[in-house]
């Protein structure tokens, strides 16, 4: 009779006993499988890995080359900075010491330029200095930006140096230099056009910024390139007028 009641065991779905409960046991560890994969974000050290991220769930040492090129790039950009502060302070010292101490020097050197010539050519050196450090932001993985940024920063501090820019220049100029005066004047003033139109093109440029819709097709100004021409154009406009408005011979 036990055998008989054995052998009739069965669910009301008709599937025996043992096959239900082997059938059970397996849903429940498919089911804590699934549980562990979901909750797999463990924490590790206070932080989630995911299982996914092998960067984060396997860590890797950096290699030798990595770690080297990292220092590299620290180490350039540290001797970038120092060159900066160097072509900042030295070149505006010196050309200030060259003034007091050897003002005939000076003199016997601006004496066969025109005003207007002065003008153009710290003009030209200021606007070069502006240009390759808008390159350099661009093209951060070019050096060559960089350098060029950090003498043409230098030659200008030489000349402001030399010229004893400030806000009131005309008074030093004059007491330094007398009558040979008005080719270190139009100088400074050929630094100062190219400074009022840097200030010019960053208004117009952040302004074409908040106005224009990116779909639009004046967004076309604010690229990069667009952009460069444009400083360019507010930069020759600038000299412009201090040229042909009186400006080199009013100081």
């Amino acid at each position: 009779m036990a055998t008989e009641s054995s052998k009739t065991s069965r669910n009301m779905d008709g599937t025996p006993d043992g096959v239900a409960a082997q059938h059970d046991a397996d849903a429940k560890a498919v089911d804590m499988k699934g549980a562990d994969a979901k909750t797999a974000g463990a924490t590790t050290s206070g932080r989630k890995v995911r299982l996914t991220d092998p960067s984060e769930s396997h860590p890797r040492e950096p290699s030798i080359a990595e770690l080297g090129r990292r220092h590299w790039h620290k180490g350039r950009w540290a001797a970038f900075i120092i060159a900066l502060i160097a072509a900042i302070i030295v070149p505006y010292g010196g050309g200030r010491l060259l003034a007091m101490n050897g003002t005939q020097l000076v003199v016997d050197f601006v004496e066969p330029f025109d005003p207007r010539g002065m003008a153009l050519l710290s003009w030209a050196i200021t606007v070069v200095m502006f240009a390759s450090l808008g390159m350099a932001v661009m093209e951060t993985r070019r050096v060559l930006w960089r350098v060029l940024f950090i003498l043409a920063l230098a030659l200008e501090q030489l000349v402001a140096g030399v010229g004893l820019l400030r806000l009131n220049f005309w008074n030093s100029t004059y007491v330094v230099y007398g009558e040979a005066a008005p080719p270190i004047n139009a100088a400074n003033l050929g630094i100062i056009a190219a400074a009022v139109g840097l200030a010019v093109f960053a208004v117009v440029y952040v302004g074409l910024l908040v106005t224009i819709h990116k779909d639009s097709r004046l967004n076309t100004l604010t690229r990069s390139w667009s952009a460069l021409s444009m400083f360019f154009v507010i930069e020759v406009a600038a000299l412009l007028v201090v040229l042909l408005g009186g400006l080199v011979t009013a100081v």
